[in-house]
Formats: structure tokens, C-alpha cells, sequence
């Protein structure tokens, strides 16, 4: 059955496709089937000596939370590339990326989250654009108005394996009722 939900293009449809299993964008006119896939954000838990870099949002969702300098992945570049673009974006952070610290997968909000462990070259930092404020904050002193869950987890996870060299990524945690409760 064909729908047209308010917000479409009017030469799209939402249908299943022949041979298909879920309702698709599907154009009227020549068939094109206009497949929304997954989005790629990349991103650090970027360190300086025993700081973490973090990015008091300027643009919504979530502004005015504090985040892991992240972002979406452009076309043409790798997720490590990607990641420092990210810090310079947000923090004007000049970075080298480690190791893939974790994969976490956000299905609600059709996310796939590449974080990276990373060292700050120097600590000059300063707002990008999508940056209210940024910091450099010791574990025992983080803030607790993170913007994502997956902030927590990425923290938590490079403390988990920062003296680590021969880890897999993490992924999210099983829902866990604590994640509510900030800290780590």
C-alpha cells in the first residue's frame, strides 16, 4: 500500500518494493528507490596528559551539553581522517588518532558511532563553530551534562583500555537502568 506522509517530496511514495521487505522511498515517475541507510559518525576521546577534550555544544540536539568533539563522515575520507577533521571543526584541536576505540551502534537515530582513542599535539584548543565552549578536563572532574550515552561509554571505555594496546573495539553497552545516572 502507498502512503504519502506530509514532509515527502510529492514524487515519492512509501511502499515495499517488488522483492523487497520494508516500506521504501520509492519515486513515482521512473521507480528509483531511494534507500535511507545508517549515517557514520566519527569522532576521539582526544587526550592531553591526563585531560579529555570536550565540546559544550552550540547547535541542536543537545545544545549546550558537553560531547567528544564528533561529527558525520564526509565522502573521500577515511573514519581516522574524519575524526581529526572533527576535532579541528569543533575545537580547533590538532590530534593524531590511535587506535578504533569503539563501534557503537545507535538504531533509533540511524547512527553507526566510530570513536578513536587520539593525543592532542598541543593543548591550544578554542570554539569552532559548533562549539560554545571547550575544555580540557581531568577524569575525576568531567561534567555531568554529557550530550549522548555514548559519551559515557566512549569515556568509560578508554579508561578501560587506556594502558591497552591489544583490545577489540567496544560497543554499547546491554540497556542498563544506571546509564541514567550521570558519572562513570
Amino acid at each position: 500500500m502507498s502512503r504519502n506522509p506530509s514532509g515527502l517530496d510529492p514524487s515519492f511514495h512509501l511502499h515495499i518494493p517488488e522483492g523487497d521487505d520494508r516500506e521504501r522511498r520509492v519515486c513515482d515517475h521512473c521507480g528509483f528507490v531511494d534507500y535511507e541507510n545508517p549515517r557514520i559518525i566519527v569522532g576521539s576521546v582526544a587526550i592531553w596528559e591526563d585531560r579529555v577534550l570536550l565540546c559544550r555544544r552550540a547547535i541542536d540536539p543537545r545544545r549546550g551539553y558537553w560531547t567528544l568533539p564528533a561529527g558525520f563522515m564526509e565522502k573521500g575520507e577515511s573514519p581516522a581522517e574524519g575524526a581529526r577533521r572533527e576535532a579541528w571543526e569543533e575545537a580547533r584541536a590538532v590530534l593524531e588518532t590511535d587506535q578504533l576505540l569503539g563501534v557503537y551502534s545507535v538504531p533509533h537515530v540511524g547512527h553507526v558511532q566510530m570513536i578513536y582513542r587520539a593525543r592532542l599535539l598541543s593543548d591550544a584548543i578554542a570554539p569552532g563553530p559548533e562549539s560554545e565552549e571547550v575544555g580540557l578536563f581531568r577524569f575525576d572532574a568531567l561534567p555531568e551534562d554529557r550530550a549522548f550515552p555514548s559519551v559515557t561509554w566512549a569515556l568509560r571505555h578508554y579508561l578501560e583500555t587506556r594502558e591497552r594496546t591489544d583490545f577489540a573495539p567496544r560497543s554499547a553497552p546491554l540497556p542498563d537502568p544506571d546509564d541514567a545516572i550521570p558519572g562513570l
